[in-house]
């Protein structure tokens, strides 16, 4: 065995996690290469060719550089585990007038797990993804740091793993920027991979037709929710639509008739079937409750603390106070309000680069005006 460990490598056949595996590989480890089967997207009845991480080809792809380079590749089918956790909450959260973000859930409650039953069978110390954040370790506690590259910086997905999945955990490319990575895949001669493109689609929806997804997984749905009442904010009825599953918080196109005027969706009653509009402005709020909180670069919160919260993948963050008011529960009031927030996404909380924790927006509050 080599010096530096064993270590399991997850191979989408992307660039990203191939970059990962030679990194690693030349550094001196010894690479177990592993590509996971999350999804046969045929079985949702889509119409779209397969691709992405879970495609045959793909899946070729990661298998050709573990050959190349002489490391052992396996292929684990995780559909079960991945279609009975993942793709149910997706549907479920839907279903509850909520918006889910299934990249996180699948991260911290299936991959992870996967890739350490996998690595403890193989006998690998530490897994490895192609991932754009950095882990550093501080007082005895590890948490994610964001990567060097800020477009590409992915730990707002990584707020739910735990100390015990980061202890394990490795992030080669977090010191690197996305054309650094390209062109090592160029100078390790995989010009192709190099010009690879990405996908940012659901991989169990790349049409990006969640609506299409809903009513393949939910027979009669549509039929069950059309006809619902659009509201305003006083609650008189201003139209109807196709049924509330199918709208999220602050949508403003695709609504299907015109008012005279943007509106946006501002809340979404399942018990009722009602979807609430209003101006942009009706969006905003100054507070959000957060549940299920993975608390990552300090064991609590319960003295409060100014950070950073970020209330979606891209949102560029608004400073406030997070204050701790239950075991895995936060608050945050904001020191200026913010626009969308849409129950069942992630929340993450900065403190400069590092993740704080993070957890599933569970509703928003109006805290006593702060202007």
């Amino acid at each position: 065995m080599s010096k530096k460990g064993r270590v399991l490598v997850a191979m989408s056949g992307g660039i990203d996690s191939t970059v990962t595996a030679m990194m690693l590989h030349e550094q001196g480890y010894e690479v177990v290469g592993i590509t996971m089967k999350t999804w046969d997207y045929a079985s949702s009845g889509g119409s779209k060719k397969e691709t992405g991480c879970c495609s045959l080809d793909s899946i070729n792809d990661a298998r050709q550089v573990s050959v190349d380079m002489g490391f052992h590749h396996f292929i684990v089918d995780i559909r079960e585990e991945f279609g009975d956790y993942v793709i149910d909450n997706f549907v479920d959260e839907y279903m509850a007038g909520r918006t889910p973000n299934p990249c996180v859930l699948c991260n911290t409650h299936i991959k992870w797990n996967a890739l350490l039953k996998r690595a403890d069978a193989l006998d690998c110390e530490f897994i490895a993804t192609g991932h754009y954040a950095k882990i550093v370790e501080e007082n005895g506690r590890k948490f994610i740091r964001q990567a060097v590259d800020e477009r590409k910086d992915q730990s707002y997905v990584l707020w739910g793993l735990s100390q015990e999945c980061l202890s394990r955990s490795q992030f080669p490319l977090g010191p690197f920027t996305k054309p650094e990575v390209r062109q090592m895949a160029a100078d390790w001669g995989y010009t192709d991979l190099s010009k690879k493109g990405e996908s940012y689609e659901i991989c169990f929806v790349p049409d990006n037709d969640y609506r299409g997804f809903l009513k393949r997984r939910v027979p009669g749905l549509a039929e069950q929710v059309n006809g619902g009442s659009f509201l305003n904010p006083k609650g008189e009825v201003i139209g109807q639509h196709e049924g509330y599953p199918f709208y999220t918080i602050g949508q403003r196109k695709g609504l299907g008739q015109a008012f005279g005027k943007p509106m946006f969706v501002t809340e979404i009653r399942p018990d009722t079937n009602t979807v609430v509009l209003g101006e942009v402005d009706d969006l905003l709020r100054n507070g959000v409750v957060i549940k299920g909180v993975n608390f990552m670069k300090y064991p609590d919160l319960q003295t409060g603390r100014e950070a950073i919260t970020q209330i979606r993948y891209n949102d560029p963050g608004t400073l406030g106070r997070v204050q701790q008011t239950g075991t895995d529960e936060v608050e945050v009031e904001f020191y200026a309000h913010v626009r969308g927030v849409a129950p069942g996404q992630s929340a993450v909380f900065y403190e400069g680069e590092d993740v704080i924790g993070g957890g599933i927006i569970h509703g928003s509050r109006q805290f006593q005006s702060n202007d």
